[in-house]
């Protein structure tokens, strides 16, 4: 286990544990928080997978982890780490297993005032039309074929069949599309769970929340992304259901044959990986862009939902009812990206688990409008907490392969949230506090009780001071919907 005496502090959030720690460690491992949050990271075994990290064949630099960081599935999850290609590797441990799990930003020209009567009544549509809850389908039916149009798609599918705008994939991470995503290396049990569940929220921490801005600290990026003090505007946070969980799974059991093949020696079998020029990590690829892209298309056809919901609830009652996209980001993804390493520009595998891209001013990936100001970083809170909007930053392109945070963080299990929180509790005081809650269940309520996750802004605070992001608005829960 990683202790207090094992790391230095290299600057006011940044922390580290040197490469000599262990000998099997061929990168240090660094981390972004403030005194409470390590305290908090020393309680789990984050610290020690982020260690664990560092082993990974073709790491680059240093593995890194967000101060949301807390314990995953091989990595922690908050996890950043990048391997040089050809032959640095790729980990399903490292993506997870909601892969492209992501938020969209939602907006309207709404004020709360004008929203606020109907917010009863638009709380009971958007759960009504955006089916939740484990395993629960949807009400798109996916023609023979079109599952693999839709994952090779990604929301290009969707946009094709009305589901989208233009504006919306403009204002999506990668235009709502990766390309090299490959249908035949998905599985047929994938296919299966994917068949059914296209515009669906799920359970767990996924959920779509009606928010208010009450903050605005960049103005210019502010009124830029068409964001305003009192604005009414709606975060839906959700990834690839059925269909991304199984890829997770299906290739964590092939590497298991695939580590041996190619001699890789691993601290945590959870680790599992191929090398990225290997047939098992490309199919890999493959087949986590497929999933991806599911995950595009199925929070497009969700954001059709929050559009037709507005428009049911608020048409004749309100000047403008109006839906418009802000931007939409993965935190669950490896991509192939350049990067400067040691003053080399070098083209290496992105692992960003439990973290979000945060490309700086200038990058040639992000949509014209955002270009100069950097790309839109969304942070959203827990039922009851704040959400935050970012900017990237250059700072961020320099320390942490353009990545930063992507949420509060858990500090309490599941299992214990439910035993520690009474969901019947948690809605009265919640419903108390102004916030309208849509659940499927009271012991779901319960597992994502704000008291089971970090403090967000303190998070948010770290990534600003650290320069790694920067703040740009702040909102606020008005009704929130979930499995």
């Amino acid at each position: 286990m990683v202790s207090n005496r094992d790391f230095k502090r290299i600057d006011k959030y940044l922390y580290e544990v040197p490469q000599s720690f262990r000998e099997d460690m061929l990168v240090p491992a660094r981390f972004y928080a403030d005194p409470e949050l390590l305290e908090g990271a020393l309680g789990d075994k984050s610290l020690e997978q982020l260690v664990n990290t560092a082993t990974l064949p073709g790491i680059v630099k240093h593995a890194l982890a967000m101060p949301d960081i807390h314990q995953g599935y091989g990595f922690p999850i908050g996890g950043v780490a990048a391997t040089e290609l050809p032959d640095g590797v790729i980990s399903p441990g490292g993506v997870g297993y909601d892969i492209n799990c992501g938020v969209r930003l939602l907006a309207t020209h709404l004020h709360q005032e004008e929203v606020t009567p109907h917010l009863e009544d638009l709380a009971s549509a958007l759960y009504a039309n955006c089916p939740s809850g484990v395993g629960k389908g949807g009400n798109i039916r996916l023609k023979r074929g079109e599952l693999e149009r839709l994952v090779e798609g990604g929301a290009r599918w969707a946009r094709d069949r009305g589901y989208a705008t233009q504006a919306d994939l403009e204002r999506t991470e990668e235009g709502g599309c990766l390309e090299g995503a490959d249908a035949g290396k998905l599985s047929q049990r994938a296919r299966d769970r994917g068949q059914g569940q296209v515009g669906t929220l799920g359970a767990g921490n996924h959920f779509i929340e009606v928010d208010v801005v009450t903050e605005v600290f960049d103005e210019v990026a502010a009124e830029r992304m068409g964001l305003f003090r009192d604005q009414v505007a709606v975060q839906i946070h959700c990834g690839s259901r059925g269909l991304g969980h199984q890829v997770c799974g299906d290739y964590v059991n092939r590497f298991q044959g695939a580590i041996h093949k190619y001699g890789i020696r691993l601290p945590d079998r959870e680790l599992v990986c191929a090398p990225l020029s290997s047939p098992e990590g490309r199919d890999y690829l493959a087949a986590m862009k497929a999933a991806a892209n599911y995950a595009f298309a199925n929070r497009q056809v969700l954001a059709y939902h929050v559009r037709r919901s507005f428009e049911g609830v608020l048409a004749g009652k309100v000047k403008n009812y109006h839906v418009y996209q802000i931007y939409d980001i993965a935190h669950n993804m490896a991509k192939v990206e350049e990067h400067q390493v040691d003053g080399r520009r070098v083209k290496v595998c992105v692992h960003r688990k439990g973290a979000t891209r945060a490309f700086g001013p200038g990058s040639p990936v992000l949509p014209d409008v955002y270009r100069d100001i950097g790309q839109p970083v969304l942070v959203p809170g827990s039922m009851g907490t704040a959400s935050w909007v970012l900017v990237g930053t250059e700072r961020s392109m320099a320390q942490t392969f353009g990545s930063t945070c992507h949420g509060a963080g858990r500090t309490m299990s599941r299992s214990k949230a439910k035993k520690t929180v009474w969901g019947a509790d948690l809605r009265e005081k919640l419903e108390a506090d102004g916030i309208h809650i849509r659940a499927g269940s009271m012991a779901g309520l319960a597992e994502e009780a704000p008291v089971a996750y970090k403090d967000v802004d303190r998070v948010v605070e770290v990534v600003h001071g650290a320069g790694i992001a920067r703040k740009v608005a702040q909102l606020r829960p008005l009704a929130v919907i979930k499995g």
